[in-house]
């Protein structure tokens, strides 16, 4: 078991972040999805709506009257040509961008649709959550496979990166699964509540933020475990970087960064993030780059650069007037999409800074 520790790098003032537009939805921001070609913005306001703006240019391109008693969840097809949504109607809705109309309306089997996730690949498979009810469907709608009910109310999921395997996250544990099999792969076992999951890029871990404070680690070519405690709040944010060495969280004002190289963070001293003044909303590494971005409930977004033993240091803030709620980096890594709890949607260039 590793433990935070009270070091902190030194805090150097940072670039103000250039912001390229804003624009304001309905409502709280509940989720912020940029589409995998750039084109695309996709905006959940916690009342149901859905927007789509153009990514670059602070224009609407549709606006989705979404979910009945509100939205949960949005994603993205790997084409970007069609958005899933989830809400608190018990639906799934594929939306179709060239005609701005839903598509298809698929029952996700409970009273809450919480969460969604596309995998990859020619003929990507959306996986739908709903309280203990796992569903897979294909690219057009079609039911490919309704797992039997968890213990408990699933968590989060998230899709192995480059294989078709699918974790699910409950009180209890995780379970991968094959989508060509109606029964479980495997169950990582440990007595305790998972809120959130960060698969690494390169399959070989997975990490999950707890309940209890603490953030768990599984080693999978060996099913070891670990944990990490000390945090001073429940652990909802998690983020690996491009080359999965570094796992950022939250969990309290300061992001904690873990070395998992070598033999894994055990023992080992994090890298600890401070300028935060409240608690932590969102930690975001780029999808290649090395810069990790965070985003707070004290309104405050900054991107910090990791130098290891040499000081990491935060290199651009933003200062939002309420708190951050969704955090997002365009796939080319160039831009950041921020959105708040007033609704307010705001996008800024993100320049690499110099070594």
């Amino acid at each position: 078991m590793s433990r935070l520790n009270n070091l902190s790098n030194r805090f150097v003032q940072p670039s103000q972040l250039r912001e390229n537009w804003t624009a304001t939805i309905n409502d709280h921001v509940i989720d912020l999805a940029w589409s995998p070609d750039g084109k695309y913005i996709a905006a959940a306001s916690v009342l149901g709506p859905v927007t789509i703006f153009e990514g670059r240019r602070r224009v609407v391109i549709h606006a989705f009257e979404g979910h009945e008693f509100g939205t949960m969840s949005i994603a993205w097809r790997p084409d970007s040509k069609v958005l899933a949504s989830a809400g608190q109607d018990g639906e799934i809705r594929l939306w179709d961008m060239k005609s701005g109309e839903a598509t298809h309306s698929l029952d996700g089997g409970a009273a809450w649709v919480e969460h969604l996730a596309w995998s990859g690949g020619k003929k990507p498979i959306l996986a739908s959550a709903a309280g203990r009810k796992l569903k897979l469907w294909n690219a057009v709608g079609d039911l490919v496979r309704e797992y039997p009910d968890h213990q408990s109310t699933i968590s989060g999921i998230q899709w192995k990166p480059h294989v078709r395997q699918l974790a699910s996250i409950t009180y209890g544990g995780a379970t991968l699964w094959d989508p060509q099999q109606s029964e479980a792969l495997h169950r990582l076992e440990w007595q305790g509540s998972s809120l959130v999951i960060a698969w690494s890029p390169d399959g070989k871990h997975i990490a999950t933020g707890d309940q209890d404070s603490t953030v768990h680690f599984w080693i999978m070519s060996t099913g070891n475990d670990l944990q990490m405690s000390g945090y001073p709040t429940k652990v909802r944010e998690l983020s690996w970087d491009a080359t999965s060495r570094y796992l950022a969280t939250g969990g309290g004002q300061e992001v904690t960064v873990w070395d998992c190289s070598g033999r894994g963070p055990a023992g080992t001293k994090p890298i600890t993030l401070s300028g935060h003044q409240d608690f932590l909303s969102v930690v975001r590494f780029q999808h290649r780059g090395k810069l990790l971005a965070s985003g707070g409930a004290d309104g405050l977004v900054y991107v910090w650069q990791l130098r290891g033993n040499l000081g990491s240091r935060a290199v651009h803030e933003a200062a939002l007037t309420v708190g951050v709620t969704s955090l997002v980096w365009s796939p080319n890594d160039q831009y950041i999409a921020v959105g708040d709890e007033s609704g307010g949607v705001s996008v800024f260039s993100v320049i690499a800074p110099t070594t």
